[in-house]
């Protein structure tokens, strides 16, 4: 692709300094997440939905195993990972719930972790 059409916009043509600037000033907005959530460009990862599943397994887990063996030590892991299972599933709920802008070119998504 020409070079000139790539950075050309609504019929004007930018100069190298121009071009070299603009793409600093992208690159900074790229690396700001405040900004790229609340212009609702911020991408979410799968990390989220998977720490709470994983954090509910070992929860379950470690729940059952204290009942069963009646040992004080997973008792108290359990009541360390329960309140973060919980904290974390919440934070899911909220993203989930969360009024995302409607854009006409894409195709609308129930929640953005699915």
């Amino acid at each position: 692709m020409d070079e000139w059409k790539m950075w050309e916009h609504d019929g004007v043509r930018l100069s190298a300094r121009e071009r070299l600037a603009l793409a600093r000033i992208e690159a900074g907005l790229r690396q700001d997440r405040r900004f790229a959530r609340r212009m609702g460009e911020a991408r979410y990862g799968v990390w989220l939905p998977a720490a709470v599943l994983l954090l509910a397994v070992a929860s379950v887990f470690v729940a059952v195993m204290g009942i069963r063996t009646s040992d004080p030590a997973l008792l108290w892991c359990f009541a360390a990972l329960w309140p973060l299972t919980l904290i974390q599933a919440f934070r899911l709920l909220c993203r989930a719930t969360r009024p995302r802008p409607r854009r006409p070119h894409r195709r609308p998504r129930l929640t953005p972790w699915t």
